[in-house]
């Protein structure tokens, strides 16, 4: 699998990233077990994970796989903070002492010494930034983290972090900003990739595949075995099932007719070259999921392909 650079740092990282947010719930050991060794077969590299994935769970399990499946030092591993269930209810925290303990947490779920990216998972608006940018200059300084980055801020939230932390010398530099980026959701197209480009950020898409919707699982119904039949994702795949959304997949569908391809490897192509995009992060439920995403290293969308599907989703954010 190719690599690229992580935005202005010389972090290389895939092309793909392997996202773990079923692992510990609807993804058990073996089946992560299987997606580990699949990835990592295929040349992958970037592993992304989070402290509020399954209330830690995520976490736990790709720690008891880290080392007995690939060695550490072969996994570029990337996690979050700030998202939590603590109370039973989401709650989001970005103050420095809640991160910089869900961090040590982290570490001790996953049986590492440190991070190599450690991202504040969702901007909180009533925790100063300079505040939350404390934390992650600590965790650095620490030698517990690597490299940082950001997870869902929009463009002006990312820019301003991003200049904050060139004010001065010392300060960790921001690498990426994780955020939802795929033909179904372009929104991330009018500020927040603008700003990536101009700030030297790298941009981790996550759900390229529009929460599955773009694989076509949904044209005819909803699957007993799918996320959107299933209690705790059914809202958010939900938000994907419309009349607007439908006409993109059907176009993804007839290119993939055309190309003798998968609509996943269309859908996931385009995300994957956009400008730029680091890595998308693909999640998937069983191995064999995630081995259909992995074929699209092969694939390159011929350019009157994205133009079409630039053309007919364009509307869409």
């Amino acid at each position: 699998m190719q690599q690229r650079s992580l935005g202005n740092t010389g972090l290389k990282v895939s092309r793909l990233g392997l996202g773990t947010l079923t692992w510990g719930r609807d993804t058990d050991e073996h089946e992560a077990r299987d997606q580990l060794v699949s990835f990592i077969e295929a040349g992958g590299n970037l592993i992304d994970t989070a402290a509020g994935y399954g209330d830690g769970d995520s976490e736990r399990l790709l720690g008891q796989l880290l080392g007995d499946v690939v060695p550490r030092e072969d996994v570029v591993l990337a996690t979050k903070a700030g998202i939590s269930r603590l109370r039973g209810e989401r709650e989001t925290n970005a103050s420095r002492g809640f991160l910089l303990n869900s961090l040590d947490a982290s570490l001790k779920r996953l049986g590492v010494d440190h991070i190599d990216l450690w991202q504040v998972h969702t901007w909180v608006d009533d925790v100063p930034l300079e505040e939350t940018l404390t934390a992650l200059d600590h965790a650095v300084a620490s030698g517990r983290v690597s490299y940082v980055g950001v997870s869902n801020y929009t463009g002006w939230q990312s820019a301003q972090a991003a200049t904050w932390q060139r004010c001065a010398p010392g300060r960790a530099t921001l690498a990426s900003n994780q955020v939802e980026y795929s033909l179904l959701s372009r929104g991330a197209e009018a500020e927040v990739i603008p700003a990536a480009q101009a700030m030297g950020l790298g941009v981790l898409p996550w759900s390229p595949l529009g929460r599955g919707v773009l694989t076509g699982k949904y044209r005819t119904g909803t699957p007993a075995d799918s996320r959107a039949a299933s209690p705790h994702f059914a809202n958010f795949v939900g938000h994907h099932l419309n009349e607007g959304t439908a006409r993109i997949v059907e176009a993804v569908a007839r290119a993939a007719d055309g190309l003798g391809w998968s609509p996943l490897e269309v859908a996931l192509s385009w995300v994957r070259d956009r400008p730029g995009v680091t890595a998308p992060i693909i999640g998937a439920r069983t191995a064999a999921q995630l081995r259909a995403s992995l074929l699209v290293e092969e694939c390159e969308l011929p350019q009157e392909i994205i133009d079409a599907l630039d053309d007919v989703s364009g509307a869409e954010s």
